[in-house]
C-alpha cells in the first residue's frame, strides 16, 4: 500500500476482484497527468464499501480499467450532523464546503435567507468540490451537497427529532456547553454575513429543537463559524471524543 499516492472517488461498487472502469477525465488524470502504466496502485473509495487497493489493468488516452485488490480501510460514516449555511462568495463558499467534509458531516445544505448574498450556487459544483475534498483528506465517506433552497421552507419541513445548533451572533460572549446535550440526529445552522433577520430570528427562537450558541466573545465570518461550531459540536458530541 506504501506505493498507492494516489486516492480517487469512483461512482462504482468495490470488492475483491472487482472491476472498475474509468471516466475519461479520470483516465487522463491517472495516465496523462500522473503517468500512471499498468501495475500501479491506487487507493479507491465511493463513499459505500470503504476505501480499497486497486491495480491499473487497462491504461488509455480516453479510459481505463482498475482491478481491486483488497480494502484498506472499511467505512467510516460521519455522526447524523448536518451544516446549514446561507452561502457567500465563491472562494469562502468552497472554503465551508471543503472544511465541512474534513471535520465530518452528513450532509450539507445551503439555504437562502433575507440577508444571503449569494443568490446562486451550483450543487453539482459544491458536490465536486466535496469529492476532491474527501479524496484528499482520506475520508471514506462523501457528504450530499443539497440544492439551495429558502431558510422558511427548510425550517417548515424540518424533523422533529433533530437538534439545531443555531449559531446566534446575539450571544456573543456567552458561554454555550453542548456537554450535557444528547447525541443523535443534530444540524448546525449558521447565518449569513448580515445575520439572520427579525422574522428569521423570531421563528428560530420559537422551535423546539433549536439550542443557541455562542461562538465566543468575538462575532466570527461565515467561514470561520462553520469551522469553529463544527470543531465545538465535534468534540462534546461527535466522533472526536
Amino acid at each position: 500500500m506504501a506505493d498507492a499516492k494516489i486516492r480517487l472517488y469512483v461512482d462504482h461498487p468495490l470488492a475483491g476482484g472487482q472491476s472498475v472502469p474509468l471516466t475519461e477525465d479520470q483516465a487522463r488524470y491517472l495516465f496523462a497527468v500522473m503517468r500512471l502504466q499498468p501495475g500501479a496502485l491506487v487507493l479507491l473509495f465511493n463513499g459505500r464499501d470503504g476505501e480499497w487497493l486497486a491495480e491499473v489493468a487497462e491504461a488509455g488516452k480516453r479510459g481505463g480499467r482498475l482491478v481491486c485488490q483488497s480494502q484498506t480501510r472499511r467505512l467510516q460514516a460521519p455522526p447524523d450532523l448536518w451544516l446549514v449555511f446561507a452561502p457567500v462568495k465563491k472562494a469562502r463558499t468552497d472554503f465551508i464546503v471543503e472544511k465541512a467534509v474534513e471535520l465530518g458531516v452528513a450532509r450539507i445544505l445551503p439555504v437562502q435567507t433575507h440577508f444571503t448574498n449569494s443568490e446562486r450556487l451550483r450543487a453539482d459544483r459544491q458536490q465536486a468540490h466535496a469529492v476532491e475534498a474527501a479524496e484528499q483528506c482520506g475520508a471514506t465517506f462523501v457528504p450530499e451537497v443539497a440544492e439551495l433552497q429558502p431558510l422558511d421552507r427548510l425550517l417548515a419541513g424540518w424533523p422533529a427529532g433533530r437538534r439545531i445548533l443555531w449559531c446566534n451572533e446575539a450571544k456573543a460572549g456567552v458561554a454555550t456547553a453542548l456537554a450535557g446535550q444528547p447525541a443523535g440526529p443534530w444540524a448546525i445552522l449558521i447565518g449569513p454575513e448580515g445575520g439572520f433577520s427579525d422574522r428569521e430570528r423570531a421563528k428560530l427562537a420559537a422551535l423546539p429543537q433549536v439550542v443557541e450558541a455562542s461562538l465566543g466573545p468575538r462575532i466570527l465570518r461565515a467561514e470561520t463559524a462553520a469551522l469553529a461550531a463544527l470543531t465545538l459540536w465535534q468534540s462534546a458530541l461527535g466522533d472526536w471524543k
